[in-house]
Order: structure tokens, then C-alpha cells, then sequence
């Protein structure tokens, strides 16, 4: 009997502890989160979110690059977005004391940094220390463009991209690389026949589908997700640039092949013109620059790019190209207060204008306005003496960057079409002697102004 009461006794009191204990978390659960609010809920050692892949495999990367030294800032545009219209949270949280993964954590397949090569100074052992952190890397090498010029050195390799995954989760490492004229340049991601194409889902790449060309940007160190990481000071600014800056090399090869067929004029004269034309060119962008408008080489200077990788000495002038819908009331006082007088004004707005603008030693430079038709574009011309007009038709094109004249500047993508509209197929030989008005296939005849309208439309100066 007595045995009996223990064990009842013994049940009895296991069955008022658990009792008690459910009463306990039944209290904690229903009263004290109440009482305390959500914010129970993110307090101090609660991290929402931080156990996330593309977290961790951030939060891995940024280790391994802090310290092993390695210049990198992020490029992501999805991320960058994001900071952008959370700002002022970002700006008013310390390193560690953010609670929920709001930016890193988000669903994607990469997180993209660029890697300032020309900051870089120790590039040997990194790539083993990454794999020896877990992550698979692969590195994306190519011919460096920018010594296609010199022979002796054309062929040397650099290193364009680095895809390093960790889990399901990739950093791709996009390698900018510093140009002549003071930009950013990074290069195609071109996969070799070595490379195992299913590594990552190369296609969901948000650069390296071509090269790309971008604004040296100033940086400043964040705190995201508790991660200290530099980012563009403007990121809007650079996000908008990552749709426009594919970038087309000037083709060296085939300059080389011009000037061992037709020698290159090195006079004094020419010498002398083609630096007064390149001050000229620096001069035009540093004003359209400063106004937000944007231009393009165009007529002999873009064949002069294309064909020779130099200024034509023959030409006697720069041109340049504009969208009409750039067009900015304040153009021409800009580039009188730059020091170019206005030579002579063409057109109007609304039909063929054209300005022209004296520059050093009678160097010209030529700037024609594009209107855009249903299937093509075009920019005029006028005759003063006769008030005849003329149309000079393009296919439609879009703007690509380039490096000219140790510049960076625009050019048509669809660069041969431009080429061949405005001097057909035979533009790889030299033509000295040009009419405007007759010797471009693509010019046809376009009515005459209105005698009542020369006061307006022909303007010489």
C-alpha cells in the first residue's frame, strides 16, 4: 500500500511541475511579449534573416577581401537600388547593430563588386586563401586592349572577372580597370572552351555581356546588414550608367594595316592640326559635358577614329553629332563663354540646324543636330549663297563609348552602317577632295529656305 501512495504521490507532483511549466510559457507567451511589443522581437542577439546563403557568402567575401587587402566596392544594381530608397537607415546604422537582413538577404543569384585593379597591389595568394574559405573560384583572363597599340606588347593577358560561389550563392568580381582617359574599363566575360558552362547561370549576369565603360566614382563606407562595404556616392547615378556603357575598342590591328598602305602624315602642319583638333575635342565635351548633353563623333572624325585610331589631318575640322531632343537654348552662350566663337549658325531647331564655332588656328568644329524618322535619322545641311537645303540619311543607331584621343567619348554602335551611309563602301581609301554637297551617298537634296526665313536660317559670323 504504502508503495502504491509513493507512486501516486511521485505522479502527482511530476504532473503539478509540467503543469506549472505550461503555465510558465503560457505567462511569457500571452503577457510579457504582449506587454514588451514587437520589439521584443529584435532584440539585442535576435539577427532576422542573417542565416540566409547570399548573407553568409557576403559576409565571407568582405572578410576575405578586407583582409587580404583587396580594393572592392559594390556594383550590384539590385542592392544598390535598394540602399538608395532606404538611405537614411543605412546612413544612421552603425556596423553590427542592425537586426534584420534587409538588403543582402534578398533572392538572387549573384552580388556583383568591382575589384579598382590599378589600386590592387598584392593580386598573388588571394585566389588560394578564397578556396581555402570555402568558395569555388573561377577567373576570366584576356588580351589587355588597351597595349594593342604597341606590338611588342599586344597579346599580354589581365584579369577581367572572378566568379567566386560559396553553397548556392556566387560573388562576381568584375575587374575595373583604370584607361587613359580617366574612366573605369572592364571587359567582355568570354568563357573558353575549358570552362564548365554550368559553374553558374552565366546568362543572369548583370555585366560582362560586352565591355563596359564608367565614370571614375567617388566612394563612401557603409554599414549594410551589419557589414561595413564601400559604395558609389551617387548609386543612382552609376546604376543609370550600367544599360549605356558597352564600350567598343578602336580596332589597332587593322589602323596598322592602313598606314603600312597609305603612310601617315607626319608634317609639322598635321602634327600640329591634330593637336589643336584633340584641345578642340576636350574643349566641346568639357562644355556639352557640363550642360547634359550628350554627343557623338560623327562625319570625318568618327571615320577617322574607325579606319585610323587618329584625327584625319586632311579634315580641317571636328564633328560631332547631337539628338536633336538634346538640343539646349544655352548651347551656343556656353561655348562662346568656353572661348569658340560661333562661326555660323544653319537651320532651326525644328529643320537642319547646324552650328559651327571657331576654334585655334582656323580648326573648326562642326556640330550637326539628328532628327529621328520612323525607320531612319538624318541631319541637314544648307547652302548660304543659295539657301538650298540638303538631307543626309543613317539607318538607325545607338551610342556605344570609346577611347579617343586619350578621351572617352561616343560613337554609333552600328559603326561600319554610320560609316558606309556617309562614305559607302569605299570609305577605307583616302578621298582628299569632298563636296558636301555631292560626294556623300547618303545626301539627297531637301527643298530650298524661304527667302523670308535667310535671316533666320543662315547666320554667318
Amino acid at each position: 500500500m504504502s508503495r502504491i501512495n509513493k507512486n501516486v504521490i511521485l505522479a502527482l507532483l511530476t504532473l503539478t511541475s509540467s503543469a506549472f511549466l505550461l503555465f510558465q510559457l503560457y505567462y511569457y507567451k500571452h503577457y510579457l511579449s504582449t506587454k514588451n511589443g514587437a520589439g521584443l522581437s529584435k532584440s539585442k542577439g535576435s539577427r532576422i534573416g542573417f542565416d540566409s546563403t547570399q548573407w553568409r557568402a557576403v559576409k565571407k567575401f568582405i572578410m576575405l577581401t578586407s583582409s587580404q587587402n583587396v580594393p572592392v566596392f559594390l556594383i550590384d544594381p539590385l542592392i544598390l537600388e535598394l540602399i538608395n530608397k532606404n538611405f537614411e537607415q543605412v546612413k544612421n546604422t552603425s556596423h553590427g547593430s542592425t537586426s534584420e537582413c534587409t538588403f543582402f538577404c534578398v533572392p538572387r543569384d549573384f552580388t556583383a563588386f568591382a575589384l579598382q585593379y590599378h589600386l590592387w597591389k598584392i593580386e598573388e595568394g588571394w585566389f588560394r586563401i578564397a578556396e581555402n574559405m570555402g568558395f569555388q573560384c573561377l577567373k576570366i583572363e584576356s588580351k589587355d586592349p588597351r597595349l594593342d597599340g604597341i606590338d611588342s606588347l599586344s597579346g599580354t593577358e589581365i584579369p577581367l572577372h572572378y566568379i567566386c560561389k560559396l553553397a548556392a550563392h556566387a560573388i562576381h568580381l568584375v575587374v575595373f580597370h583604370e584607361r587613359s582617359g580617366n574612366y573605369l574599363w572592364h571587359g567582355h566575360l568570354r568563357l573558353k572552351g575549358h570552362i564548365d558552362r554550368k559553374f553558374v547561370p552565366f546568362r543572369k549576369l548583370q555585366f560582362g555581356r560586352y565591355p563596359g565603360a564608367f565614370d571614375r566614382p567617388e566612394l563612401q563606407q557603409v554599414a549594410v546588414d551589419g557589414l561595413e562595404v564601400l559604395i558609389p556616392k551617387d548609386p543612382v547615378h552609376f546604376v543609370e550608367e550600367i544599360p549605356h556603357s558597352r564600350f567598343i575598342e578602336c580596332r589597332y590591328k587593322e589602323a596598322r594595316a592602313f598606314f603600312q598602305q597609305y603612310l601617315d602624315d607626319n608634317t609639322v602642319e598635321a602634327m600640329t592640326f591634330r593637336k589643336n583638333a584633340k584641345e578642340l575635342l576636350q574643349v566641346a565635351a568639357k562644355t556639352l559635358n557640363k550642360l547634359g548633353v550628350q554627343f557623338w563623333l560623327s562625319s570625318g572624325t568618327c571615320l577617322g577614329w574607325y579606319r585610323q585610331c587618329n584625327i584625319i589631318p586632311y579634315s580641317k575640322d571636328v564633328d560631332l553629332g547631337i539628338f536633336i531632343q538634346d538640343y539646349k537654348s544655352d548651347i551656343i552662350l556656353a561655348f562662346q563663354d568656353a572661348g569658340l566663337p560661333l562661326k555660323h549658325k544653319f537651320g532651326k531647331v525644328e529643320d537642319s540646324l547646324e552650328l559651327s564655332f571657331q576654334g585655334k588656328d582656323d580648326v573648326k568644329l562642326d556640330i550637326f543636330f539628328f532628327y529621328e524618322e520612323t525607320d531612319h535619322m538624318w541631319n541637314g545641311g544648307t547652302q548660304a549663297k543659295t539657301g538650298k537645303k540638303f538631307k543626309y540619311l543613317f539607318p538607325k543607331f545607338t551610342l556605344c563609348w570609346t577611347e579617343f584621343v586619350d578621351m572617352k567619348v561616343h560613337v554609333p554602335c552600328e559603326t561600319i552602317e554610320y560609316i558606309e551611309a556617309n562614305y559607302g563602301k569605299t570609305w577605307k581609301i583616302p578621298v582628299k577632295t569632298w563636296d558636301w554637297k555631292h560626294s556623300p551617298p547618303n545626301v539627297q537634296p531637301n527643298g530650298i529656305w524661304p527667302i523670308s526665313e535667310w535671316d533666320e536660317v543662315i547666320q554667318l559670323y
